[in-house]
């Protein structure tokens, strides 16, 4: 970027992702971004670098909308842009549905609502998974009627994955039993769960497939950027070596450290294109042992929660957006597919470090990653120089807290 333009941020959510992405903003512009949440939880309290507005129900419809339309009446003649952005699926799949309305007054680098619909939900997306050719688990769709009439078989070998097929409706779902993914090891849990999940009120579909056995360290998770012409700018592979170990918060990751793979940067780059996807995109695989290739989980149509590892990687998030829409001038560059040496790269964590000893498997990668430990190449998307007082240091101790609790209790 050449000569500074002004641009106001706006982004939707109160979570650690909001966070990370705030800190990518405010690098750049060294003002407190606006932001807007139905809640403030912990990582965006006592903070500096945001200027946050609490609207009970604002990522839930009339809610969100009516909000929007009052803050884009204080932008109606503004004289430089302004960028809207959610961090959360459910205000992603809000900004698609009025994307239109809202594109009158704000930059929004979000696709369609059509394409939306075709990705957004897991049994949609394995169906699009089938015609470019990405590699996904032997699935299942479970419906509430099959479940009613005794009709929801199991056709694989235990242990079998039970996961929501629509990520926005399960978050509505609030029953005791719900658990991000469900690992069933035999038919006894397998009905038990099902009749549970339905019996509570659940009226959405579950995805039931087949278990990926790894190797020593198989996940691996994308991030992309997509220009408002259609092309991928730039493209950032991650390790994860360490996951909540928690029945709600499986899947997701609590460190991660930067890889490389040519061949899922071109299968995804290609599969981008060709959709005409724009903004940001974030893929989960797992490394399947069976057949020797990364098996796709699913795509979030945003940055990932931990997605703050690739500006901690030099790569910072919010300069894509920027550059895309403010400078266009991504038009004019090469992407960028980050290829980090293992001697430069920086390790991404969510708990401390006597937890990522203890608890990550004795691996290669650990090796390694503990080198950029040892070496001060670490850090968290929670602990912020620019944002340091003595109230965030006892929220993030206060996190550590707990993941020392939940590790003991449910780690392996």
């Amino acid at each position: 970027m050449t000569q500074k333009k002004e641009f106001i941020p706006v982004l939707l959510g109160g979570d650690l992702n909001l966070y990370g992405m705030a800190r990518s903003f405010y690098d750049i512009t060294n003002k407190p971004v606006r932001t807007i949440a139905s809640a403030s939880i912990a990582p965006t309290k006592h903070t500096k670098i945001l200027a946050i507005e609490v609207v009970p129900n604002f990522d839930t419809d009339p809610t969100f909308i009516e909000t929007m339309r009052e803050v884009a009446k204080e932008y109606k003649d503004s004289d430089v842009p302004v960028i809207l952005m959610g961090m959360g699926d459910w205000y992603t799949e809000l900004i698609s549905k009025h994307l239109e309305e809202l594109s009158e007054t704000f930059v929004c680098p979000y696709i369609n609502k059509e394409l939306e619909k075709q990705l957004v939900n897991k049994q949609d997306f394995y169906e699009v998974c089938e015609r470019y050719n990405l590699p996904y688990p032997k699935t299942k769709i479970i419906t509430r009627r099959m479940v009613e009439n005794s009709e929801a078989t199991q056709p694989f070998d235990f242990p079998i994955a039970l996961k929501p097929a629509n990520s926005v409706s399960w978050n509505d779902f609030t029953d005791p039993i719900k658990e991000k993914v469900y690992i069933i090891d035999n038919m006894t849990e397998y009905n038990r769960v099902i009749h549970g999940i339905y019996g509570a009120g659940y009226k959405d579909n579950l995805i039931l497939q087949e278990f990926v056995e790894g190797n020593e360290s198989p996940m691996r998770v994308l991030n992309c950027y997509v220009d408002k012409n259609h092309q991928v700018k730039m493209m950032c592979l991650g390790h994860p070596l360490l996951e909540d170990p928690t029945p709600l918060g499986i899947g997701n990751y609590l460190a991660i450290m930067p890889d490389y793979n040519e061949a899922i940067y071109k299968q995804v780059k290609d599969f981008l294109e060709d959709i005409e996807y724009t903004g940001f995109a974030n893929f989960d695989l797992k490394y399947d042992i069976k057949d020797n290739t990364y098996k796709f989980f699913e795509i979030n149509l945003r940055q990932g929660r931990s997605s703050f590892f690739v500006t901690l990687n030099g790569l910072n998030l919010a300069e894509w957006v920027v550059r895309d829409y403010i400078y266009d001038d991504l038009k004019d560059s090469e992407p960028v597919f980050a290829n980090i040496p293992e001697e430069q790269g920086k390790l991404w964590l969510n708990v401390p470090i006597d937890i990522f000893d203890k608890y990550v498997p004795e691996t290669h990668y650990k090796d390694i990653a503990r080198d950029m430990i040892a070496d001060k190449r670490y850090g968290y998307t929670f602990y912020y120089d620019g944002d340091r007082s003595i109230k965030r240091y006892m929220l993030l101790q206060r996190m550590f807290r707990y993941y020392r609790k939940a590790f003991k209790k449910y780690g392996k």
